[in-house]
Formats: C-alpha cells, sequence, structure tokens
C-alpha cells in the first residue's frame, strides 16, 4: 500500500530536472591512452577494458603530491560551516582545465582547526577525535551538497573533507548544465572521469594523511557511493566506508534507474546491458568486493528506490553476507529522491554518522 505512494513521489521529484539531454551513443575511443590503431573502436575499447582488469592497482594509482592549497572559506562557505577551500591537482588530466583542479571544503572538528587544548586531557581528547572522513556526493550535485552532513560530522567529533566530483560546480566547464560528463553513453569518458573521481579521492585521503590523521574512513551517496567502494578497495589507509544507496554493477543502475533513463536512450540500439556490464567493470563494485575483506561497510537502501532499483541492493547485501566481508545494513523507509526529504534525510544521517564514529 505505500510503495505506490512513494513510487510515485520518486517520479515527481524526478520530473524537477528538466535538462536532462539525450547524447548520442559513442565508444569513447578519443579518451583511450592510445588512439593509434586502425582495428574497429568496439574492438579497441574491450581490449583496453581487459588490460585495465589485470591490473587496476596501475589503473587506480594516485602518485603523491604535496601541492596542496588549504585558503580560507570565504563568507558564504564560512557561513555554511567550512574553515576552508581545499585545492589540489587532479592525477588525471581531462580536456577541460577547470575541471582539473580538484576543489574539496574542509569542515574540521572542534579542535582541529586551532591545533586543540593544551592541557594533558585535552591533547588526549584530540587524539580521540583525530579521525576524518572524506565525502563523496551524489551525480549532480550543486556546491551545497552533502555540506549539511559535513557539518553534522564535525559536530561528532569527525572532520569531514566533502570534495566537488569531477564535471561538478566549480569544475563544470561552460559547455554543461549538467555533470554529463561522469555518466553518460559515452563509454569510454564514463570508465575514465569514474576513474578521475576515485584519484581525486585518494588524494583527498593523501592530504588528510599529512595533516596527521590515522583514522580515515569514506562516506559517499549513489553515485558517490560508487566511487567510494572502488577507492577503498585501492587505498590501504581508508579504515571505514558508509555507502549510501548501493548497486553491485555500475551499468545496471544506468541501465534501469528512474535518474538515467535519458542516458538509456543514448544506448539503446548499440549495446545490450550483458555487454555494457562487461565493458564497465572497472567501475562496478562487483569487482573489488574480494579486496575489501578487512575494511568495515555500512550498506544503506531505500525500500522504495525507483533509481538504485532495490533487487539490485539487496543482491549486493547478500553477496556481502554470503563472502563473510564484514558489514552492517540500514534500510531506509522511503526512496532515492525523497531520501533528501524529512524526517528521511535526518534518519540518514544518524545511521552515517553512528556508523562512522563507532568504526573510526
Amino acid at each position: 500500500m505505500i510503495a505506490p505512494f512513494f513510487h510515485a513521489w520518486e517520479r515527481r521529484l524526478a520530473s524537477v530536472t528538466k535538462d536532462r539531454a539525450v547524447r548520442p551513443f559513442d565508444w569513447g575511443t578519443a579518451w583511450l591512452s592510445s588512439n593509434s590503431d586502425h582495428d574497429p573502436e568496439h574492438v579497441r575499447v574491450e581490449r583496453w577494458i581487459d588490460e585495465v582488469m589485470r591490473d587496476t592497482d596501475a589503473f587506480f594509482a594516485a602518485p603523491p603530491i604535496t601541492d596542496y592549497e588549504l585558503t580560507p572559506a570565504d563568507r558564504r562557505a564560512a557561513d555554511k560551516g567550512a574553515a576552508g577551500i581545499l585545492r589540489f591537482p587532479s592525477a588525471f588530466v581531462s580536456p577541460h582545465p577547470q575541471n582539473n583542479i580538484v576543489v574539496a571544503r574542509w569542515f574540521p572538528a572542534a579542535g582541529e582547526a586551532t591545533g586543540g587544548a593544551t592541557s594533558r586531557r585535552g591533547r588526549a581528547r584530540r587524539l580521540r577525535s583525530r579521525r576524518a572522513v572524506v565525502v563523496l556526493p551524489q551525480w549532480n550535485a550543486d556546491a551545497e551538497g552533502h555540506v549539511g552532513l559535513a557539518r553534522v560530522l564535525a559536530r561528532f567529533g569527525i572532520s569531514a573533507l566533502r570534495l566537488s566530483l569531477p564535471y561538478h560546480d566549480a569544475r563544470m566547464p561552460p559547455e554543461l548544465t549538467r555533470a554529463d560528463y561522469i555518466v553518460s553513453s559515452n563509454l569510454t569518458r564514463t570508465v575514465q572521469v569514474c576513474r578521475q573521481a576515485v584519484l581525486d579521492a585518494r588524494r583527498a585521503v593523501g592530504w588528510l594523511q599529512q595533516q596527521g590523521f590515522e583514522r580515515i574512513g569514506i562516506l559517499g551517496t549513489s553515485l558517490g557511493s560508487c566511487l567510494a567502494m572502488l577507492t577503498t578497495a585501492h587505498e590501504p589507509l581508508i579504515r571505514a566506508q558508509a555507502l549510501n544507496h548501493v548497486s553491485p554493477w555500475f551499468a545496471d543502475v544506468v541501465w534501469r534507474g528512474l535518474s538515467t533513463r535519458h542516458v538509456r536512450e543514448g544506448l539503446d540500439g548499440h549495446i545490450d546491458l550483458d555487454r555494457l556490464r562487461q565493458l564497465w567493470r572497472p567501475i562496478s563494485p562487483w569487482s573489488y568486493l574480494d579486496r575489501i575483506r578487512d575494511t568495515r561497510t555500512l550498506l544503506v537502501y531505500a525500500r522504495y528506490d525507483l533509481t538504485f532499483p532495490v533487487d539490485l541492493s539487496r543482491t549486493l547485501v547478500e553477496e556481502f553476507r554470503r563472502r563473510g566481508l564484514p558489514h552492517e545494513v540500514a534500510t531506509l523507509p522511503c526512496g532515492h529522491y525523497s531520501t533528501g526529504s524529512a524526517p528521511f534525510k535526518f534518519y540518514d544521517a544518524y545511521v552515517l554518522t553512528r556508523f562512522l564514529r563507532n568504526n573510526l
């Protein structure tokens, strides 16, 4: 009886966005590192994917850097609780210069911004609270997305570094109104830009380590959830991951999800789901489950989700159980879009924050 209400609400919330564009199908060979041979495009892409999967450590390697720049937050960001804006170069160089500078808002927990108390008790308390989380928001999040959640984390003793994903807000070139280049019917570009997001997250973790944080976690929502798990699978410094809306396969969400119907339209007639799933293996959580055996994981899904179909979320939960991977599960009594509405957003923030406090 409740499902039809939530499904109608989800469709109504999804329909608010009017600028979704159906883009033409493209194998994306222009985004390959080597583009000199004359084989058919699909052969080149398939061969490249096979090479990637033989060594994903190399594919997701982010060489360490020191040229991070933390500047004081402007008035608007400071009003939202941010202490500073962190910028650093992305390890992946895209064709768009503004996309190649990573932008993140820094929300330090109490005591982190000023160095903390000087008493013995104060120093001990500060050492216990030296935990931090990289926050990856959802697809097409604006500059304010997940800022409230970052503030909650900081209030409860977990410093938060909220990243802007590639091609989002300040990183979006003028030709775009949406972050279409990170999820689209251009197959190779989708893989490469998601890879860029993982490399950015790894460098964000590197900055936290340079600041002296030893207990580091990651939190991702929707697309950010997928990217968070890919990061965890390749970043040994991450101790816990909170995955908010989950699926085992990137392709299946795009193929079946409410939010990606326009992407599916660009794919139809050119590729089927089985082949798409094979080509998007490098950015699918299923490919990396055996790499997270030593990481505590929270899996959150929404009971009436039409964007991340519920059967996909339950398949991932069941696979965690079958493989004996350490995890917790939380089910939200709402849909995907309605997670951002009261009272569901408060419950979601509670389960995410509680998990990270208990596991960092």
